[in-house]
């Protein structure tokens, strides 16, 4: 499995086709709009010059970078939760098998799964559970899938506390999510 790095990196050597225009000229863009915050930078990209969010956040990132690198899925499962980044990995990797849309966009407490839209986050909710949130309207619940409140970020949330529990209904859970996204 590739390393966050290496995930940045071929983000960034499959920019110019995605996206048009190099890290550089992006960099030169953004450093231009005088923006300071994170958020700031990401919005301006979206709208202003229609990027993806992962594209977006990878160039906001790259715009306010310090000599400090953050590794923002490492930094998700420390203290304490280390054990579960095992879980993060299967989930990622099923996701990635897809199809080669698959985007995965780190933030300061989860990752998103994208494809044209989200379609599922992994959260690392406690020191024993990550929760993989799914996009799936029309579904109903069931015991192990739990339908949430209407307008959260994701439309049905399954507790994971080991391994063992992503299966084959739980991977055509997630296939449905990508193939609806």
């Amino acid at each position: 499995m590739a390393s966050p790095e290496e995930m940045a990196q071929t983000m960034i050597d499959n920019m110019p086709e995605k996206t048009g225009k190099s890290l550089e000229a992006w960099l030169s863009i953004t450093k231009n709009a005088g923006l300071e915050k994170h958020g700031q930078i990401v919005k301006f990209l979206k709208i202003e010059h229609g990027m993806t969010h992962g594209f977006a956040n990878l160039v906001a990132h790259h715009t306010l970078k310090s000599d400090a690198p953050v590794d923002l899925v490492s930094a998700q499962y420390a203290n304490g939760k280390e054990g579960l980044k095992p879980i993060h990995d299967a989930l990622v990797k099923i996701a990635l098998g897809f199809g080669t849309d698959v985007e995965i966009a780190p933030k300061k407490t989860c990752v998103s799964l994208r494809r044209n839209k989200q379609f599922a986050v992994i959260t690392p909710a406690t020191k024993t559970r990550v929760d993989l949130g799914i996009n799936l309207k029309g579904y109903d619940g069931t015991a192990r899938m739990i339908a949430e409140k209407p307008n959260a970020m994701c439309t049905h949330k399954i507790a994971l506390t080991s391994l063992n529990e992503i299966d084959a209904e739980l991977n055509n859970w997630l296939r449905d999510a990508y193939e609806a996204g």
